[in-house]
């Protein structure tokens, strides 16, 4: 059987027909019991605490306890910066921090990141399938779709990253290269398609988003180039608009309100690309360990992705073989130092942050062409051995992972429970407001002048604040909430231009001698509407688009 013959005689299929009645069944429990191969240790060593591991915990009990507020689509994360809040939720794309929330409504928290892995690699294993069994048998697509979702940056994300959002946004990838490659035969639904996934992956990781429109924008010329028809570069241009008309409701507000927080911290020294090109070394032991890690795993994964690309040589005129060594190759070129110049005047590449993020892409690529590489089993087992060698030597050579336990997650659900807040995140800090500068504790509302006040809190949740004082003359009230431009006050029943504290940046509300009541709310701007309605008229006309398509087939002789 050659390479691009798919398996699809009776023999191959009546096992799986036959114990599960479906031709998906098997896949699911191969991709399952996968993905539960690699959340297995956290059963017996604890809950692998990464680098953004408190970040997404914080972020799933924050939307949770919104939710029981009535807040369905939060915005504002109220606990961030010891009860100071952050405007999270605007930035933060919000797939990862639903499905956290959600997952903790219905297990205990110390379950909810092991079963939050084990969905992002399951999907993972069947998008990697999706692509594959199109030009593979049914036993290498399976083959290929298990080895995507323990691939060895997989791993790293798991157990030394925890960067749960980058992780369910790969399981994207597979399906985005799957799409460009069916444009030529699907046209406008093909475009459409692969806009969806373009939306979603906006909606998942914000850097993921900008490695997947770079990537559109490779690799749907590389197909207009094989196919010899520049319409192609149409449906990719179409795409990229349907995708980001799609997730307007989150990229609008998040492109226009960015002017109000400190989001350039998100390029602050450390995590800006220059500093994260392999094996870079700064004056931080820290960084300069999990550099080592990550890019001895790198390097590993790159000289695999050679091997495979040469021993795969003969299917050079293939239609997958193309797409998937230029896809692979400018992945692995953008993590070295000499890619710099790209990295500073590409629009917007540098939002990625990490160069070696890009191993995301490349293991696409690298799975497709070590099946393409060896047809006999033992040469893929054995040099995805040799890359687990390399992940135990990092393991216990480089840099260990560290562990969470039940205890420790019990504080970090203690900060929301009894609303003692957290440390937040620097570049969602409004423009006035120092994290640095404000306390950890204190009440909620103080006078700030002469006189005295008598101050009661009626009600006080993430996004409506209410409270009364009694003034013996004319005064300010400083409000333990950093100021932003969406949170409107309210002075007996009255619109009022609220103030902003030097150094902290906290609410200050001017109130008359007597009895007055204040009234803080976050109240929906005009990017938050205007975002909504082009989601919502981008999903009208793809729904007419759908429903038209489908007619016109079933009208045709």
């Amino acid at each position: 059987m050659t390479f691009n013959q798919i398996d699809t005689s009776p023999a191959s299929t009546s096992f799986v027909e036959k114990i599960f009645g479906h031709r998906l069944g098997f896949p699911l429990f191969v991709f399952s019991i996968t993905a539960f191969t690699v959340v297995a240790p956290f059963f017996f060593l604890g809950i692998p605490s990464g680098h953004d591991f408190e970040f997404h915990m914080n972020s799933w009990m924050e939307v949770h306890n919104q939710w029981k507020q009535g807040i369905v689509y939060p915005r504002w994360a109220e606990f961030a910066h010891y009860g100071f809040g952050e405007a999270r939720f605007i930035f933060y794309p919000p797939a990862s921090w639903m499905l956290g929330a959600a997952l903790g409504s219905v297990l205990p928290w110390n379950a909810v990141p092991g079963a939050f892995i084990w969905i992002a690699l399951t999907l993972s294993g069947f998008s990697m399938f999706f692509l594959a069994r199109r030009w593979l048998n049914h036993k290498d697509a399976l083959f290929a779709g298990a080895l995507y979702l323990v691939n060895p940056y997989y791993l790293v994300i798991v157990y030394w990253r925890s960067a749960y959002a980058e992780l369910l946004a790969g399981a994207l990838l597979p399906l985005l290269l799957l799409f460009i490659l069916r444009l030529d035969e699907e046209r406008w639904r093909g475009a459409s398609k692969l806009g969806l996934v373009v939306a979603a992956a906006w909606l998942t990781n914000a850097p993921s988003a900008v490695m997947v429109n770079y990537s559109l924008a490779l690799l749907v010329p590389v197909l207009a180039w094989r196919k010899r028809s520049s319409r192609i570069l149409l449906y990719g241009v179409t795409a990229v608009v349907i995708g980001l008309g799609m997730a307007a409701f989150y990229v609008l507000p998040a492109a226009y309100e960015e002017k109000w927080v400190n989001i350039a911290q998100v390029l602050a020294p450390g995590v800006q690309p220059k500093d994260n090109f392999l094996f870079t070394t700064l004056a931080d032991a820290d960084h300069n360990h999990f550099n080592h890690l990550i890019s001895l795993v790198a390097t590993g994964e790159i000289i695999w992705l050679c091997m495979a690309g040469a021993w795969s040589w003969k299917q050079r005129d293939r239609e997958l073989w193309w797409p998937a060594v230029i896809w692979s190759a400018a992945a692995s070129l953008l993590m070295f130092s000499v890619t710099s110049i790209a990295w500073n005047h590409f629009p917007k590449l540098q939002f990625v942050q990490l160069p070696w993020r890009w191993l995301l892409c490349l293991n696409v690529g690298l799975g497709l062409l070590v099946l393409m590489a060896w047809q006999s089993w033992w040469p893929k087992l054995l040099t995805y051995a040799v890359m687990l060698g390399i992940l135990a030597f990092v393991w216990h050579r480089v840099q260990n992972p560290w562990w969470d336990l039940t205890p420790d997650i019990k504080v970090l659900i203690n900060t929301v429970q009894d609303k003692d807040g957290y440390e937040g995140t620097d570049e969602y800090v409004p423009i006035a407001g120092d994290a640095y500068e404000i306390s950890q504790t204190g009440r909620n509302v103080t006078l700030d002048g002469s006189g005295s006040a008598d101050i009661r809190i009626l009600y006080w949740d993430a996004e409506d604040r209410r409270f009364t004082a009694a003034l013996t003359e004319p005064s300010q009230l400083v409000v333990r909430l950093f100021n932003y431009p969406a949170w409107r006050v309210e002075v007996n029943g009255r619109v009022v231009t609220a103030g902003t504290r030097e150094k902290t940046g906290q609410v200050i509300v001017p109130m008359q001698a007597g009895l007055n009541e204040a009234r803080i709310t976050f109240i929906r701007t005009w990017d938050r509407m205007a975002g909504a309605v082009i989601s919502v008229l981008m999903l009208l006309a793809m729904a007419l688009v759908l429903v038209f398509g489908q007619r016109t087939k079933l009208s045709s002789p």
